[in-house]
């Protein structure tokens, strides 16, 4: 007897291809917002050697709430504006205002491939947060051990930094804010569960993000760049165009579809691929400390991964 989702001849019929495509996308979000998370670290810092951080990460924002406001309107997409949708808006300024300024802050002190790697711990904070506000079973004996790993992993990376002087250390620290304020707003963002679009939520909360951005380059520069150098300029465009424009948008279209566990573990190759882009593109150093950390948070990521991962149910007999 054919399959229900076939036409009998065994081609594969609209609903099964529709399915299976719809499958694949998860996938290929993931693995894009792999590539966005590799490359925004040097673009953040190259953005901002010019005119400053505080423009930089400002213009960038106001262009990316440009273009996410024009999909919009060419998808004819309503904003939603119930409770929980303006909560999940609120969860999600907490990430594009609360985190991104800390890490263009901290991006002054710092190789762009350092902020790749320390941002990795993202995945341990996120699963301790996940296990207390969602009942994530992200908490065992493996996670455990990969939070000492990670924890190892930062004393290197902290000794390193220490040679390069007292700035570098004040870099590290406001990318672990940053990290820390990205876990509580993916967290919170499950937890309110409001159903709204991928797109919906970068909408609302650069709506929220821009004015505060706005706010804070008023308040601590206020000057229109003299100079704007080639390479700050299409860092600008690129972060504004596409990593917050489409960078955002399939971080929260994966996690609507993902546990938040297992979207921050995309700090697991991303952190790689942002060392190497860093030192061949701006001659980043890597030094020893350096590289024994990021493999010492590396190794806590994937033994987060294996002991985050749920056993599959036997099947009904």
């Amino acid at each position: 007897m054919p399959d229900a989702a076939s036409d009998g001849q065994g081609l594969t019929s609209p609903r099964r291809f529709s399915g299976v495509r719809y499958a694949m996308r998860i996938p290929a979000a993931y693995l894009a917002v792999i590539l966005v998370w590799a490359t925004t670290p040097l673009a953040i810092k190259w953005s901002g050697e010019g005119p400053g951080f505080v423009f930089g990460v400002t213009s960038r924002m106001a262009i990316g709430t440009l273009c996410v406001l024009a999909l919009l309107a060419l998808r004819r997409q309503a904003l939603p504006l119930h409770r929980r949708a303006l909560l999940t808006y609120v969860a999600g300024a907490v990430q594009i205002y609360g985190a991104m300024f800390a890490v263009y802050w901290a991006s002054q002190f710092i190789p762009s491939g350092w902020i790749s790697v320390v941002f990795g711990v993202t995945p341990l904070l996120t699963g301790v947060l996940a296990a207390v506000f969602l009942g994530e079973h992200s908490l065992g004996i493996l996670p455990i051990i990969a939070y000492l790993l990670g924890i190892a992993g930062l004393h290197q990376v902290f000794g390193s930094a220490m040679n390069f002087g007292h700035d570098a250390v004040l870099g590290i620290a406001g990318v672990l804010l940053s990290s820390l304020l990205q876990s509580l707003s993916a967290v919170w963002i499950k937890r309110i569960d409001a159903g709204v679009s991928a797109l919906g939520v970068v909408a609302g909360s650069l709506m929220l993000a821009l004015p505060a951005y706005l706010m804070t380059w008023l308040v601590l520069d206020g000057r229109w760049p003299e100079v704007l150098p080639q390479n700050s300029l299409l860092s600008i465009l690129y972060l504004g165009m596409v990593a917050t424009t489409l960078g955002f948008a399939l971080y929260f279209y994966v996690l609507q579809h993902l546990g938040a566990t297992r979207v921050a573990l995309i700090s697991l190759v991303s952190p790689v691929l942002a060392l190497i882009v860093g030192h061949v593109a701006n001659n980043e150093p890597l030094t020893p400390r350096i590289l024994i950390g990021s493999s010492l948070i590396l190794g806590a990521l994937l033994v987060h991964a294996l002991g985050s991962r749920k056993p599959v149910p036997a099947p009904a007999r």
